[in-house]
């Protein structure tokens, strides 16, 4: 017998169930070093301490900075904002009544929708205001999506989950609180969506103790379904904080902070010759052997 192929959102959702499923693995297998370590509740929260200090490195590797936390969490929210107004725009009052779902449901997912789309507004006067160019524009295709409203609900329901985990996996690697702040009060808005689209899709609001983080590459795998063209920085202006030049060496702190040298000294690497001479030479800045 032939196999049917699987939809856009089954493939979306069993990577979410797979998350799951890895986190409540590693639960039991924590469960178990404790019992087994006969008193090493103690043992175990040193062994998590330092657990989260790695998990702390090995978030902070996958970004270049925190400017790049925010144009990844725009990029994602764009994605969301497009499928939001397209599937709106597809689907009308007529077409969900006709699901025999409450005439509540396509008034919540138009607030969902304009969520993101203020998230998206949010994240972009964020950058902005830091003196940067947020990522813009983009192609996205979402498919079978589209074919009806319950495969529309279950891939919104399956978006809403991976932004979640998406938001959970980049936190660690936020340096400025701030910025930390402000994505915690996105994160938990997309976990109420998360939560009302499960119940949309009989499933539990609720599936476990704890939400999996999902690292950049995974949540980029799943994401990669629906884009065409990734969204790109607008060549713009450098305005603001990073416009300036606290060590009067030539490169403005926002050049400093994409080469990854120290804006306030103007020999990061110490080999008596300086960041912008070395940037001009070609050489690296950040080497004392290379210059």
């Amino acid at each position: 017998m032939r196999t049917r192929p699987r939809t856009l959102h089954e493939r979306i959702l069993e990577a979410v169930a797979d998350e799951r499923r890895r986190l409540a693995s590693r639960r039991g297998f924590l469960t178990k070093s404790v019992k087994l370590g006969g008193g090493g509740t103690l043992a175990l929260a040193f062994a998590g301490t330092s657990s989260l200090g790695a998990l702390r490195h090995a978030r902070a590797q996958e970004f270049t900075d925190d400017l790049d936390i925010l144009n990844y969490a725009l990029t994602l929210e764009l994605l969301e904002a497009t499928f939001y107004a397209e599937g709106l725009d597809r689907f009308d009052e007529g077409a969900f009544e006709e699901t025999g779902r409450p005439t509540s449901v396509r008034p919540n997912i138009v607030e969902i929708g304009e969520h993101e789309a203020d998230h998206v507004d949010f994240l972009t006067q964020t950058i902005v205001d830091l003196g940067f160019a947020p990522v813009e524009g983009g192609e996205f295709d979402f498919g079978d999506a589209f074919d009806d409203v319950d495969a529309f609900i279950e891939t919104a329901q399956a978006l809403e989950n991976t932004g979640v985990s998406a938001y959970l996996g980049a936190a660690p690697a936020i340096t400025d609180p701030a910025i930390l702040a402000a994505a915690g009060t996105i994160a938990t808005v997309e976990g109420r969506h998360a939560a009302y689209l499960n119940q949309q899709v009989e499933e539990s609001p609720f599936p476990a103790a704890f939400d999996e983080p999902l690292t950049r590459a995974e949540v980029l795998e799943i994401a990669s379904q629906f884009v065409v063209t990734l969204p790109a920085p607008a060549a713009a202006p450098v305005t603001g904080a990073a416009a300036a030049d606290a060590d009067g060496d030539g490169l403005t702190d926002g050049d400093e902070a994409g080469l990854g040298t120290d804006p306030t000294l103007v020999d990061t690497d110490g080999d008596n010759v300086g960041d912008a001479t070395e940037v001009a030479n070609g050489t690296d800045p950040l080497d004392p052997a290379n210059f």
